[in-house]
């Protein structure tokens, strides 16, 4: 539920930034947006219109998942093109840095483990619908004017980047993950050419009307790379038992080969798909890993999260089980 939130000094940045598409409006009050997770992320309301802000926390670096202004820069980059994300309305680049998209109204949920429940059907229009989403984001230009893209990322840095993640779990919460990380090592795959990544891509982070994909939000973590790696993730989530204990079965579903022929609409098979598919077990392992670590600490307060260690587990043996 949104809060109002004591932040004076960022409302009137905020105020200012917009008043130049909405003169002499009344503005509302920033409200904290929950389920954020990257810097501090509030609605504003300016007379009938509505924006998401995000910012970074005062006296923290622009760096990682508060780098905000790469975020508005991809989403910048995007505007008007096949890929639907929200409009960027405006940007403030003075330290702590903020940028204001506008609100895209729609829900984003995860058939098999989000509340509420979607019909099924509509679940299954929306998997169909995302896939062909993935499919224009991965055919986007990477030279578009004022993306500024990053070197690409191929299968090794990814490997590596999320065997970090894996290592920073306690031993006992990943069993098998030293044996699966080596397996994963030992059999990386060749490049195929690079694309622009959301890094995230799920249902989760599309919002939808209907069956209809208007907005894919979330660009923390976006570069370029290799187009299997969004793609297995993708795949993760169309699938209940790739969740053992949290997942719940939803008929109708896409199966894995109806997404791969929306998203490859008419286009060859991509290889090696079965390694991506076992890195998707592996990342998603040692994101859970990391989350239950940090909620031990103190940091990170969720009672569900001493659900986790069998369900890790059986991401584990699941990817083991992938890659033969």
């Amino acid at each position: 539920m949104s809060m109002a939130t004591p932040v004076p000094e960022l409302a009137v940045r905020v105020r200012d930034g917009l008043a130049r598409r909405h003169p002499g409006v009344l503005f509302g009050e920033l409200k904290t947006l929950p389920g954020g997770h990257s810097g501090l992320t509030y609605s504003v309301t300016a007379g009938d219109a509505k924006y998401v802000v995000k910012a970074v926390p005062p006296g923290q670096r622009a760096i990682g998942r508060n780098d905000v202004l790469r975020q508005a820069r991809v989403l910048g980059a995007l505007s008007g093109s096949a890929v639907p994300v929200p409009g960027v309305a405006a940007v403030d680049e003075t330290q702590p840095a903020w940028f204001a998209m506008d609100f895209a109204a729609g829900e984003a949920v995860e058939p098999v483990l989000d509340e509420p429940e979607v019909p099924a059907a509509t679940a299954r229009a929306r998997m169909l619908e995302i896939a062909s989403v993935l499919r224009r984001l991965h055919d986007t230009d990477v030279r578009t004017p004022g993306l500024d893209a990053p070197e690409p990322l191929d299968a090794v840095a990814e490997l590596e980047r999320w065997s970090r993640t894996m290592h920073a779990v306690p031993v006992e919460l990943r069993p098998g993950g030293e044996e699966l990380l080596k397996r994963l090592a030992d059999d990386v795959p060749g490049d195929v050419p690079p694309v622009l990544l959301h890094g995230d891509f799920r249902l989760g982070n599309v919002l939808c009307v209907g069956e209809r994909a208007v907005a894919v939000v979330d660009w923390e973590i976006w570069s370029v790379g290799d187009p299997r790696i969004d793609l297995g993730w993708f795949l993760l989530f169309a699938d209940d038992r790739n969740f053992p204990r949290l997942g719940r079965a939803v008929p109708g579903l896409p199966t894995e080969a109806e997404l791969l022929d929306a998203y490859r609409d008419g286009r060859p098979a991509l290889p090696a798909m079965d390694w991506f598919r076992a890195l998707g077990r592996m990342k998603m392992a040692a994101i859970m890993g990391h989350n239950l670590r940090r909620h031990r600490e103190g940091k990170h307060h969720d009672p569900d999260q001493e659900r986790l260690p069998p369900t890790i587990a059986a991401m584990i043996r699941s990817a083991r089980d992938i890659l033969g």
